[in-house]
């Protein structure tokens, strides 16, 4: 997000409103209209087709009993402070050299698939706001549409049911997220006297990225927690 972190969080709770309105039948008719169906192919589980993998905190507190090397800050931290330490919403998984999903498989399968994370669940499935190729921000349901799987699949009602379900809790856990690392930031920016300036912020950003050397303060739910990169 661009803005200030103040400025942001009224609109994160804007989306969270919307959100909270959209009606679920109007979701379970876009799954069956799209019958999406996943081959295995292994993309949606990589950098190349989709950035990073942001982990819920839920997640990232489950991960960490069992592989805490697998993940990271989120990238394209938001905030910065004039001590230079970094501020992000959570933790994303961790790729390998090539991009490639650190539980990915050599036969593309999901090394962990029965514990799966919640954006994993719910993928390509989406419900968020965001502007199309005109500038004109609406709702999107699904990501990489006609890029992977396949498309025109039977779907039952109670599985359209259950996977619109699953995605709109998906997206308001997210969004609640996002929410509270606001707060949390706001907080401590307060207490502590400190001024978000988007330029000095610019600045350190593009230190980092030249030394990829970073302390990061991020959000796991409960408390801002000091990871040095």
């Amino acid at each position: 997000m661009a803005g200030i972190p103040l400025q942001n969080l009224a609109e994160l709770e804007a989306e969270l409103a919307l959100l909270k309105k959209y009606p679920i039948e109007n979701l379970e008719k876009i799954i069956k209209e799209i019958g999406f169906s996943c081959t295995c192919c292994g993309k949606c589980c990589t950098k190349a087709f989709n950035g990073h993998v942001f982990l819920l905190a839920e997640d990232a507190n489950r991960l960490k009993t069992f592989s805490p090397e697998s993940m990271i800050p989120a990238p394209d931290f938001p905030y910065s402070d004039p001590a230079g330490n970094f501020y992000v919403s959570g933790y994303a998984l961790k790729t390998r050299e090539n991009g490639d999903c650190v539980f990915l498989d050599e036969n593309r399968r999901c090394k962990i698939y029965d514990q799966r994370f919640a954006i994993c669940r719910v993928y390509p499935y989406m419900l968020h706001r965001e502007p199309d190729a005109r500038g004109k921000i609406d709702w999107r349901q699904i990501s990489g549409l006609d890029e992977h799987g396949e498309y025109d699949c039977a779907i039952s009602d109670e599985e359209c049911a259950e996977i619109a379900r699953e995605t709109i809790s998906y997206e308001t856990a997210f969004l609640e997220q996002e929410i509270a690392f606001h707060k949390a930031v706001l907080q401590k920016f307060s207490d502590e006297g400190i001024r978000f300036v988007r330029k000095e912020h610019d600045l350190r950003v593009r230190a980092f990225l030249k030394s990829g050397k970073a302390t990061v303060f991020v959000w796991d739910g409960y408390d801002l927690v000091k990871e040095e990169l």
